[in-house]
Parts: C-alpha cells; sequence; structure tokens
C-alpha cells in the first residue's frame, strides 16, 4: 500500500496531547494503523513533547506536584493508536476493516446495514459519545462522482477501499483528505471498484444542486 495523503502536523499534534474529540480520533488513528510514515511523526512529537516536559521547572510560589506533573507527562506520551505491532495489523484488502475502525463496525464491510444516498451510493453512520459531530462511512459506486459541495467546518476522508480522484489529485487506500471552508469540491471514484471512505465532519455538507439541498435533512448529510 503506497499512501501519498498524510496527516497534517497540526492535526497530528492535537491527536498526541489528546485534544481531539473520539470521532477525529478515530480517522486519525485508522489512518495511523495503515500508515508507517505518520506513525513516525507521532513518535517524534511523543519524543519531543515528553523531553520539554521533561525541561519544564515549578514556579516559585507554586509547590511541584510530582504526581500532577506525571499526569501531564503521561498524557503527552500517551500512545492513542492503541493498535497493534505492525506486523500484526490486518492490512486493508477487499472487505476487511482495520483497527481501531473494527472496533465500531465489526470485521466485514459487506455485513453492514448500509442505506441509501441515492445515485447508487450508500453511507453507514457511525455512533460516537461527541455531538455535531458526523462519523460515517460512505460507498461511492465505481466512476461516479458525489455531488458538488463545500463545507461549514472540517471535513476528513479515510479511504479504506478503492479509491477518488478529486481535481488533480488521486486519493488512495490509507490516503486522508482534510477540507475546510475554503474547499468547494466534487470527488469522484475510479472506474476499477466502488470507492468506501471514513468520512468525518463537524457541519453539514453545503451542497450546490438545490435538489440535492432539498434532500438533504432527509439523506443526513
Amino acid at each position: 500500500m503506497t499512501i501519498s495523503h498524510h496527516i497534517s502536523d497540526g492535526l497530528l499534534m492535537d491527536y498526541a496531547a489528546g485534544t481531539l474529540e473520539e470521532s477525529w480520533s478515530i480517522a486519525v488513528a485508522t489512518h495511523l494503523a495503515l500508515c508507517p510514515a505518520c506513525r513516525d511523526s507521532l513518535a517524534m512529537m511523543e519524543n519531543v513533547g515528553g523531553a520539554l516536559v521533561d525541561e519544564l521547572e515549578p514556579s516559585d510560589e507554586t509547590p511541584r506536584d510530582d504526581s500532577s506533573w506525571l499526569a501531564v507527562r503521561s498524557a503527552i506520551l500517551a500512545d492513542a493508536t492503541t493498535s497493534k505491532p505492525v506486523a500484526e495489523r490486518e492490512r486493508v484488502a477487499g472487505s476487511q476493516i482495520p483497527e481501531p475502525l473494527r472496533s465500531y463496525l465489526g470485521a466485514d464491510i459487506e455485513k453492514l446495514k448500509w442505506r441509501p444516498l441515492g445515485l447508487g451510493a450508500y453511507h453507514f453512520p457511525i455512533r460516537t459519545s461527541d455531538r455535531g459531530i458526523s462519523t460515517r462511512l460512505l460507498r461511492i459506486p465505481a466512476g461516479k462522482p458525489v455531488p458538488e459541495h463545500g463545507h461549514g467546518g472540517r471535513e476528513l476522508t479515510l479511504v479504506l477501499s478503492g479509491s477518488f480522484r478529486d481535481g488533480d489529485e488521486l486519493f488512495g487506500a490509507g490516503d486522508l483528505e482534510e477540507a475546510d471552508e475554503q474547499l468547494q469540491h466534487q470527488p469522484i471514484a475510479t472506474e476499477d471498484q466502488d470507492c468506501i471512505c471514513l468520512a468525518v465532519t463537524d457541519s453539514p455538507l453545503r451542497f450546490k444542486s438545490r435538489i440535492v439541498s432539498l434532500l438533504q435533512p432527509l439523506l443526513g448529510i
């Protein structure tokens, strides 16, 4: 698996610090399970964070509380991926789902009860503890586009199988696309197979099509 689109430094730093909500963390941790390069970057950030905490001096006015200091250090150095060593991870192949996403879905994508979105596309909502953040799997038919849309906030899209094109960029299995309010786009699944993605958004999509916008409350997207 060749991964070309990685986690941004800012998002990875938030993940390392433990400040991301559950939904964002699922997408980041699943990408980490597939991407050795990003795991290396995470380890480097954790090492730097640990070194900085080691160098902190307590304030003269405030007695040092060793238990609090150790708790902060543990939070920074915690490995939030909770994944097995690389050799034990299951590779994305066919319908298999990698950890940690598998803990939310089970092991077989084909056994999920997909909900139709129209035009042959399907989605499967994923329950998390977050409010105001939507987490779901998307299955886009081979060669088909999703409706053109923009965003009211952040969107993370992690490809699990198949691939899609977004403008001049190709996103294949393991690739992660980050979008924000500045991006208006229309991803298109490649012709070879259906594209299955994990998508996380913190606001409703802004569809260019009036018809799709009218149907949006019924579709839950």
